[in-house]
């Protein structure tokens, strides 16, 4: 049986097929749209810079979104300890001597419990 996810992963995989065939046959020979769809492509050579200019367009917007995020969370974190602070603090912490252990309060009696009734497992009925 498929789990839900290699369902997703198989319907993704198709559908990147399928674009990226479209993508590579368009490119070539975007005359192909008239036989198969009855679409009528006057301007070839229009059709073949859509099909260039939509994906370079989308991809560099999407790279400019992550540099623009990365820059975002650069500017706004604030920067790290330098390394010898921390190594001072850790030098500082041991030695400090240690706290002396203080003895254990004692143990207050405690009411005895009483006895919980056990519960039997519910069973699953059969659909």
């Amino acid at each position: 049986m498929v789990s839900k996810d290699q369902s997703i992963g198989g319907l993704i995989f198709i559908v990147c097929v399928i674009v990226a065939i479209f993508y590579v046959v368009t490119l070539f020979d975007p005359g192909w749209l008239t036989y198969v769809f009855g679409v009528q492509v006057t301007w070839i050579s229009d059709a073949q810079f859509w099909i260039i200019a939509v994906p370079v367009f989308v991809a560099f917007v999407a790279i400019m979104g992550i540099g623009a995020w990365i820059g975002w969370t650069m500017a706004t974190t604030p920067p790290p300890k330098p390394i010898e602070e921390i190594t001072s603090e850790i030098e500082e912490k041991k030695e400090e001597p240690a706290p002396p252990l203080e003895p254990e309060p004692e143990k207050q009696p405690t009411p005895p419990e009483q006895p919980m009734e056990e519960k039997k497992p519910e069973r699953r009925k059969k659909p």
